[in-house]
């Protein structure tokens, strides 16, 4: 309260300070500025300021010097009192014979008068005005501009105070999920981003900024070395708020730069919503899928052949989108993730997956067949990088060196998809790939020995070959993690396969 009361006193002092300016404005502009000479009271070169209500003078006065007969030529500034007196052409005793003419219509006006001693004459010269209306309200029409302009900046520096100190608040946290936001003003997220572009890159960038400021976060759902997850409500609606570290501040400009620029909406690729800085932290704000990552899920649920393959269907499904280059006004540029693992994969109420954690993404310019790797310290994660990688052969300069591995990172989600699904009563417990073979945390060599070595790869149990769908995945899976790049699947074969036997497996459910 003492910082309010201090910031509208700071702001009283400051309008006080522009109306004293303007009222000093106000009386210079309505001052009369006249030529002098001789010059008494000068205020500055040749000039003298009139007081309110005089006028400027040129007057003649006759003398005789010598026997013979001057003129004696003064200009300068009427005092009040003697302004009507004498410009109304009344003589003043004087002991010599004098004239003189006034003016009052612009500043030195009085410059160019001639008066004579035929007559008093306070007609203006030719080409001067005749009237002060003009000028008064031109006067006027001046200072109400200036008082105009004074306010305005008044405002914009108390919006822009106001904005440095209400800017970067620290997040809001509620307690109860099913609280309804304050701003919850019937309008929802998906009716905000169907009247935007459509083009997949959010809600507008005005709109971001607000949303990011209304968010209340409720509890963190999932922490890693880059960044916290977060979920949070806005407007009664549940969101997600990934909250990166100050460190990863180019995956966030990364990720954030790919949904805001590229055509990224599609059903099997996380829902972007807006992007913000508050403070020192890093909003990235998505929608939010109550299942979680597919590693979660996995590890809670088990599957039938319906669900394994919705699953995997939907995944290969984003990933061959990001691929997919897309040409016209809307296109996109093809990308491949380079992080493809489980713990990014979100399962959906439906069932099926979307594509999520766009940081470490590659971006593929066609037009000069440029391949643009994000500037980042992050390299991917070690138990899932393909063998191109682990022994650094991989050709950077090559798009599809990055399409190819991440077919090979694929095969390891779909491992773990196929082992959850039940058969026969048996089901295998959720696990990592290569478990069996390395640490919890392995390192590079660890994993380059396994992979590239000894060329291991993830077990497949024999049960899976006395079930159609099981034996099935087990041969598109292993087509995907071939040691030789080339030789693998791509993305879109898999999800044509995939989509085949789903197709397959449905028809024979209803007959």
């Amino acid at each position: 309260m003492a910082a309010d009361r201090t910031h509208r006193i700071d702001t009283l002092d400051i309008i006080w300070r522009y109306l004293l300016i303007l009222l000093n404005l106000q009386q210079v502009v309505d001052s009369l500025w006249c030529f002098c000479d001789p010059c008494h009271d000068t205020i500055s070169n040749s000039s003298c300021l009139a007081k309110e209500g005089s006028k400027c003078f040129a007057a003649i006065i006759a003398k005789v010097e010598n026997d013979l007969p001057i003129e004696v030529w003064s200009y300068g500034c009427l005092p009040p009192e003697s302004t009507v007196l004498q410009c109304q052409g009344d003589l003043v005793p004087h002991s010599t014979p004098q004239t003189i003419a006034c003016c009052d219509w612009e500043d030195h006006c009085n410059r160019d008068l001639r008066p004579t001693f035929i007559e008093r004459s306070t007609t203006p010269i030719p080409g001067h005005r005749t009237s002060t209306h003009f000028d008064t309200t031109s006067k006027i029409v001046l200072c109400v501009s200036l008082l105009f302009v004074i306010l305005t900046i008044i405002g914009m520096t108390l919006a822009y105070q106001r904005y440095c100190r209400g800017g970067p608040m620290r997040p809001q946290y509620i307690d109860e999920e099913d609280q309804i936001h304050p701003y919850n003003t019937g309008e929802c997220i998906k009716d905000l981003i169907n009247h935007s572009s459509g083009s997949g890159s959010g809600l507008p960038l005005l709109v971001q900024r607000t949303i990011a400021k209304q968010i209340y976060l409720i509890k963190s759902i999932g922490k890693g070395k880059y960044a916290e997850v977060w979920k949070g409500k806005w407007r009664g609606e549940n969101v997600a708020v990934k909250i990166f570290l100050t460190t990863e501040e180019d995956s966030w400009f990364r990720e954030t730069e790919l949904y805001q620029t590229v055509l990224l909406r599609h059903d099997n690729i996380l829902g972007f919503l807006a992007a913000d800085i508050k403070g020192t932290q890093l909003f990235l704000i998505t929608d939010y899928h109550d299942n979680g990552s597919l590693y979660d899920y996995l590890h809670s649920h088990t599957l039938n052949a319906v669900d394994m393959l919705r699953l995997a269907h939907s995944a290969i499904s984003g990933i061959a989108f990001l691929h997919a280059e897309i040409f016209g006004a809307k296109g996109k540029p093809a990308l491949a993730h380079r992080d493809i693992k489980s713990t990014n994969i979100l399962v959906k109420k439906n069932g099926t997956c979307c594509i999520a954690d766009l940081g470490l993404c590659v971006k593929y310019i066609s037009e000069t067949n440029e391949v643009e790797i994000a500037c980042n310290s992050r390299t991917g994660t070690k138990r899932y990088m393909s063998p191109e990688v682990l022994d650094d052969t991989i050709n950077r300069n090559h798009f599809e060196s990055f399409k190819q591995s991440d077919v090979y990172s694929f095969s390891l989600v779909l491992w773990e998809i196929a082992r959850r699904c039940v058969h026969k009563g048996i089901v295998e417990e959720a696990q990592l790939p290569y478990y069996d073979y390395a640490s919890n945390d392995p390192s590079f060599e660890e994993m380059r020995k396994v992979v590239c070595v000894e060329k291991k790869r993830p077990l497949v149990p024999n049960r899976w070959s006395s079930d159609p769908y099981l034996s099935k995945m087990a041969k598109v899976m292993s087509e995907c993690w071939l040691h030789q790049p080339a030789a693998r699947l791509t993305a879109l074969r898999v999800k044509k396969t995939l989509g085949k036997i789903k197709l397959d497996m449905e028809l024979t459910i209803k007959q």
